[in-house]
């Protein structure tokens, strides 16, 4: 039975080769766009899946609020150092902990070879009993136990040795310390949260002397430190996590936020590890992490686009139902039961949906390099032969096959076969009006996917324009070092010597960072110094920071050489003149102010710019000018744009002579602030292809569509020709109905496009209008679009000899 019903299916599809063409290609690009997006969302899902015990991994995270009001101020991905080992000593029910600190970048030399590395990490010896990390060579038990000793990731090693065995070799990190390589490291894979390239071993922290033993043990400010632990299950979690805030009020020092209570001021969470990627959008992450809203958007694409492909079948189906009533007449009066007609037109469009299946395996294996390039993911083969997504390929195609035969075949298996023998059928009525609903739901997702590209560029385009209150053009960026602090002025001058030097500025932070550091403030109020309830965040400078960034002082002055007193001296923006509750910009002028303890006065208020994301509203932010010059740790320098190769050339000969074992690595501060809306570019990006997609596969449906009608109504046409109808008039006559249809469609999709980008731009503090004259356009669009598409069609068949399609009368 099966295979009689194959070999009809098969003489069907031969028979009507236009309408199966539509159909194969159609479901074929909707299943190729199906099939990537599935790729990108179980890749984005399989994040920190890797280790075996995933679902029992925790990341202890840490909240700031105001003890007084509440409000939140900072949450972290990090802790500080005392937490782990105190938590892993109160809570018998934690089974294994482990700390790491990120380091960042960081110069590693061995013989001649001298590199930037970056993904360094500090971790414990508990590290492979947490992270299921292949160890190639060394002891994972004792590779991190000896202080002074480093693991490198296999690329790193053929990078130093080559095919030598690194083991026990000796190199020198930072120009400062000589370490012995304890073993080698498979790579974290692409699809972990993290990704250390060099391990170094936590206890060089404990004999070092910025850390030392004392500190780690009593330091309850630096929250710089990554710590996860594994729990048996959920339940354990929520136990210990209710159990927190006793514990913080047990374990930090007493008087940490004055009256309050240490709880007041401080929360602990526990985060599952497989929710981080997708969920966790803290203030300070170890790398960037995906959304899960962006999975949900790109999976309702996927799914309108194959919905998109399914209505192409259904309206084609359904729209030649009369070329077929005549076979279902006959199969009927031979004994053919409905069911048995329901199950042949399924297994035609399963047919179909496999068929298009297979060929939209190819184009997704042609095509995945092409999608790596545009998201910036790293998809690889390999997520192809995962179970879900074998599962996928073979439940997709019944699921589609399904979907989209059942309604033809429910409705061409009606047919009685008296009426269609006689040849009194005709395909009408309730059909013809499912076919309008479907072609309308069709241009309403385009038109939908249309406005939603649009507002996305839009906001790109906002975010390119807008006025950041600083100047980030032709400003060089990198790291700075503790080597230049007694030399800097000489390294300072040595730069400024030549012309296309314009500046030269220090500072803890640069614009395009985050503004994580804040410490308690206190303002004159007229007898006495007044904390303040608001956050204000710090930024050490130097007294070429404003210069440098060309950023507008509005009252007061900013930072000179020509005053010694000004490391005791503060500047603040318009936002923390507000939040201090001051008069005036010019009233802040000369005000005694604390900060962090340290007591001095306002001497200037410089304008809002928006040192971080638009994402982020502008905070309250205080200058700081540091006594000591550890506190810096970005060097900006402005450089003239009429010769940019040659202040650069300029700038690394200078690095050299000052820091010749310090390996030189700059960025431009313009290719930071492209880099904060990188996944909005490429949302941006795939919105517009998979856009073009759906419009596609819309045109070629309505394509066949209006071909068949047309062709059903070529008497008519021939009959208005005779009696003196000219092309225009037959081409409006054949275009009106599929154009209202467009209308409605933009009716239906106005209001929806509308409410979902207005939440997507939610997530920006600064954002564009929605314009009205978008959706115009969008509909104005698809309405020529759909026109264009039509009147192919309709202009064929005005021009057509009406002789021909009358004589047979």
């Amino acid at each position: 039975m099966i295979k009689n019903y194959l070999i009809i299916a098969l003489r069907n599809l031969r028979k009507y080769k236009f309408i199966s063409f539509i159909n194969l290609f159609g479901l074929t690009i909707g299943l190729t766009c199906c099939l990537l997006i599935l790729a990108y969302i179980l890749n984005e899902l399989s994040f920190d899946r890797y280790n075996k015990q995933a679902d029992k991994i925790y990341r202890v995270t840490r909240t700031f609020r105001n003890p007084e009001t509440k409000a939140i101020s900072l949450q972290l991905g990090t802790v500080a150092p005392p937490f782990g080992p105190l938590l892993k000593n109160d809570f018998k029910q934690i089974e294994k902990m482990t700390v790491m600190l990120p380091n960042g970048n960081i110069g590693m030399r061995y013989g001649d070879k001298i590199f930037n590395e970056t993904n360094s990490y500090f971790a414990d010896e508990h590290l492979f009993d947490v992270f299921d990390v292949k160890v190639l060579k060394g002891n994972p038990d004792k590779a991190l136990t000896d202080p002074f000793s480093v693991m490198l990731s296999e690329e790193i090693a053929k990078k130093y040795f080559g095919s030598e065995d690194p083991i026990n070799k000796q190199v020198k990190l930072d120009n400062q310390f000589n370490c012995k390589i304890s073993g080698v490291f498979k790579s974290f894979p692409a699809n972990s949260h993290i990704h250390p390239e060099l391990l170094i071993a936590f206890n060089t922290l404990r004999d070092s002397a910025i850390y030392g033993e004392e500190n780690l043990r009593t330091n309850w400010g630096n929250n710089s430190f990554l710590t996860y632990i594994v729990l048996p299950d959920d339940a354990t979690a929520k136990t210990i996590e209710a159990q927190l805030p006793a514990f913080i009020d047990r374990q930090m020092p007493a008087g940490y936020y004055g009256k309050y209570a240490k709880s007041a001021g401080t929360d602990l969470h526990l985060q599952k590890l497989t929710d981080i990627h997708l969920r966790s959008h803290l203030d300070y992450e170890a790398e960037e992490n995906g959304d899960i809203k962006r999975v949900y958007i790109f999976a309702a694409i996927a799914l309108f686009i194959l919905l998109i492909a399914c209505i192409n079948y259904m309206n084609l189906s359904t729209a030649r139902s009369a070329l077929r009533a005549r076979e279902i007449g006959i199969r009927k009066v031979v004994g053919a039961e409905r069911k048995e007609l329901i199950t042949q037109f399924l297994t035609e469009s399963v047919l179909i949906a496999f068929t298009s299946m297979i060929l939209a395996i190819g184009l997704t294996f042609l095509l995945l390099p092409a999608l790596n390039k545009v998201s910036g993911q790293e998809l690889s083969m390999s997520i192809f032969r995962s179970p879900r997504f074998i599962a996928s390929l073979i439940l997709i195609p019944v699921a589609v096959g399904l979907l989209s035969g059942i309604y033809p075949a429910v409705f061409l298996s009606s047919f009685k076969p008296v009426s269609v023998l006689k040849g009194l059928f005709k395909a009408g009525g309730a059909n013809i009006s499912f076919r309008k609903v479907l072609v309308t739901v069709q241009f309403a997702i385009s038109i939908i996917l249309i406005i939603s590209t649009g507002i996305v560029f839009l906001q790109m385009r906002y975010m390119q324009n807008k006025n950041l209150g600083y100047d980030r053009d032709h400003i060089v960026t990198m790291a700075y070092t503790s080597a230049l602090a007694d030399r800097y002025d000489a390294f300072r001058n040595d730069l400024l010597s030549n012309a296309s030097i314009k500046d030269v500025a220090r500072s803890s932070r640069i614009p395009t960072g985050r503004l994580l550091d804040n410490m308690g403030a206190a303002i004159d109020r007229g007898d006495s110094l007044t904390p303040i309830n608001s956050d204000i965040k710090y930024l050490a400078t130097d007294q070429d920071f404003i210069k440098t960034f060309n950023i507008k002082m509005v009252a007061g002055r900013a930072f000179s050489r020509d005053f010694g007193t000004d490391t005791s001296a503060y500047l603040i923006n318009e936002a923390a003149v507000a939040a201090l509750e001051l008069k005036s910009n010019e009233s802040a002028i000369g005000k005694n102010f604390r900060y962090g303890g340290r007591d001095g006065k306002l001497v200037g208020v410089f304008h809002d710019f928006h040192f971080e994301s638009l994402h982020q509203k502008i905070v309250p932010m205080v200058m700081v000018l540091p006594v000591n010059a550890n506190n810096y740790n970005r060097l900006s320098i402005k450089i003239a744009g009429n010769n940019i190769q040659g202040a650069l050339s300029h700038i690394e000969n200078v690095w050299k002579k000052f820091l010749p074992e310090t390996p030189y690595q700059s960025t431009f501060l313009d290719e930071n602030f492209n880099r904060l809306y990188t996944s909005e570019q490429r949302q941006g990006t795939l919105f517009t292809i998979f856009a073009a997609i759906a419009i596609l596969i819309a045109c070629l449906g309505l394509f066949g569509l209006s071909a068949f009608a047309i062709t059903q109504r070529i008497k008519e046409i021939g009959i208005r020709k005779v009696l003196g109808a000219n092309v225009g008039s037959i081409v409006q006559l054949l275009s009106k109905d599929f154009l209202k249809l467009v209308g409605l469609a933009a009716l239906i999709a106005f209001p929806i496009a509308w409410y979902a980008m207005h939440n997507w731009l939610n997530d920006f503090a600064y954002r564009t209008n929605i314009p009205w004259w978008l959706f115009a356009v969008a509909g104005i669009m698809s309405a020529i679009i759909a026109l264009f598409t039509i009147s192919f069609q309709a202009i064929k068949a005005a021009l057509a000899n009406p002789v021909k399609s009358l004589r047979s009368e």
